[in-house]
């Protein structure tokens, strides 16, 4: 268990930490309305939404929302900056996975099972908190695991920009 421990006392110290812990409720309803209703301008790099609240009458009402990059960051509180980059270079990451124990071959699929127990529960940890997955929760994504090794060696990465291409990537229906 000891190395359980270690992971999660990382974690917990880690610029993720909001990400994994925060227990904002999100309805199901407001995130379907907002995916419905949202629009990206690229001249502005700004998304724009509509979400239902009730009114003083408790009456229900659409009120648009508006965010970029920087709402994102404050938010989520990543600890990143804008100049920080968004691309590891691959041999860093390879490198890196050996290290976490990766028993796989360097150009197969990385599957979170071919990595040593302490740094599964990382890559889940992530996974689930970070990733625009609906299932296939085995198999981590590039930018997933560029996050992972950033977090691991402590270098710096532009998550928030990250996050918010792919919600734009979704809007443009490049899913």
């Amino acid at each position: 268990m000891e190395p359980f421990r270690d992971m999660a006392k990382f974690l917990r110290e880690s610029r993720i930490n909001k990400a994994l812990t925060d227990r904002t409720n999100v309805y199901e309803t407001h995130v379907r309305m907002f995916w419905k209703s949202v629009r990206y301008d690229e001249s502005e790099k700004m998304m724009y939404s509509a979400v239902q609240k009730k009114d003083e009458n408790d009456h229900d009402i659409d009120v648009e929302v508006k965010f970029n990059v920087g709402d994102l960051r404050r938010v989520l509180d990543l600890g990143d900056t804008d100049d920080d980059p968004t691309i590891v270079p691959e041999r860093l990451c390879k490198g890196l996975w050996f290290r976490m124990g990766f028993t796989g071959h360097v150009n197969d699929k990385y599957l979170k099972s071919m990595f040593s127990r302490p740094y599964k529960f990382l890559i889940h940890c992530v996974l689930h908190a970070l990733s625009h997955r609906k299932g296939s929760y085995d198999e981590p994504s590039d930018y997933i695991m560029n996050i992972i090794t950033c977090l691991v060696l402590n270098r710096p990465y532009n998550i928030s920009q990250v996050l918010f291409d792919h919600m734009v990537d979704n809007i443009r229906g490049e899913k």
